[in-house]
């Protein structure tokens, strides 16, 4: 905990919280949601938004506002290091187990199956049930051509999914807006198609997607679709700041992104697998993996429920 925060302010607020906002929901809300949703899907708080809080206060935190599970940060500055995962991440594991959570992914910054740590991150992760991880971001060199890097890259791909199925472990490339690899979605497709999506395919990020494209978002999902084993979620806005168009982090729900087409189409092409709730705007440092935060404890716990709420809303409508 942060030393301005005591445990025991921590725990009154979270107290305060199951006031203000119900822990569970009503049995006539849950029969709305799975009638509407046919397709059943988890909902992993990602530690990213937690790491200001050990392993067992993040695991009973998540399972407190609610969440099936959590997708755990197994890289450098995260809730987990590489250099110790051996050691660390049975105790983070354990932790979250016993919240009563699921933790069948994790997110790495595994980009190389030649990485010395690679091998005991995920020889490590798959002893302990963990089943999927996301990828780090591969990025294309400014002084070379773009179509000369493809094929080598496809080759490293080739080399993660070789050693994915050693391990028994799905490995999931997140598309990210910018310039990164997979920014486009149809450069990962190309990259990917010929392996197998058992072992290596797609971590689909909706808001990623929609910066970069706000129509054919659709086309890329339905190319992907057989790779695609998890969901990021989070929502964003344009915001015209000094006569320049920027990407601005918002709320679940107060954004751009289409959450009801999106579901939509995840039904429609039977994309199963969990949705990763993601929390980009400013929350006192915790929307970039702080581990001391600078706004009571208490606000960021009633963002992370009222997201949480108001995704739930959105699935009974795709």
């Amino acid at each position: 905990m942060p030393s301005k925060f005591s445990r025991r302010q921590y725990l009154k607020s979270m107290g305060a919280l199951g006031a203000v906002y119900p822990l569970t929901w009503s049995l006539p809300e849950f029969i709305k949601i799975k009638e509407a949703n046919s397709i059943p899907r988890d909902i992993y708080i990602f530690s990213k938004h937690l790491q200001w809080l050990d392993y067992q206060a993040m695991a009973s935190t998540a399972a407190q506002l609610g969440f099936n599970g959590v997708d755990l940060t197994v890289r450098p500055d995260g809730h987990v290091l590489p250099e110790n995962v051996v050691e660390d991440l049975p105790r983070a594991v354990d932790a979250i187990y016993k919240a009563g959570l699921k933790v069948e992914l994790m997110t790495t910054s595994i980009t190389s199956a030649r990485d010395p740590n690679t091998a005991v991150i995920l020889k490590t992760a798959t002893k302990l049930g963990i089943r999927m991880y996301r990828m780090g971001w591969l990025d294309f060199k400014t002084d070379k051509p773009i179509e000369a890097q493809l094929d080598p890259l496809k080759k490293q791909l080739k080399d993660l999914e070789e050693i994915n199925k050693l391990y028994g472990l799905h490995g999931a490339y997140q598309n990210h807006a910018g310039t990164h690899v997979g920014a486009s979605l149809w450069d990962i497709w190309y990259l990917i198609k010929d392996l197998d999506p058992t072992y290596l395919g797609v971590q689909f990020d909706i808001r990623h997607a929609m910066v970069e494209s706000a129509n054919a978002w659709t086309n890329g999902l339905q190319i992907l679709a057989p790779f695609i084993k998890s969901n990021d979620i989070k929502d964003f806005t344009w915001a015209n700041k000094d006569g320049k168009w920027l990407v601005e982090n918002v709320p679940i729900g107060q954004g751009v992104v289409d959450f009801k087409k999106y579901f939509q189409r995840l039904n429609d092409l039977k994309i199963t697998g969990p949705l990763c709730l993601h929390l980009e705007y400013p929350l006192g440092g915790a929307n970039d993996g702080a581990k001391n935060i600078s706004i009571p404890p208490d606000q960021v716990t009633k963002a992370m429920k009222s997201d949480l709420m108001n995704l739930k809303k959105l699935m009974s409508t795709g």
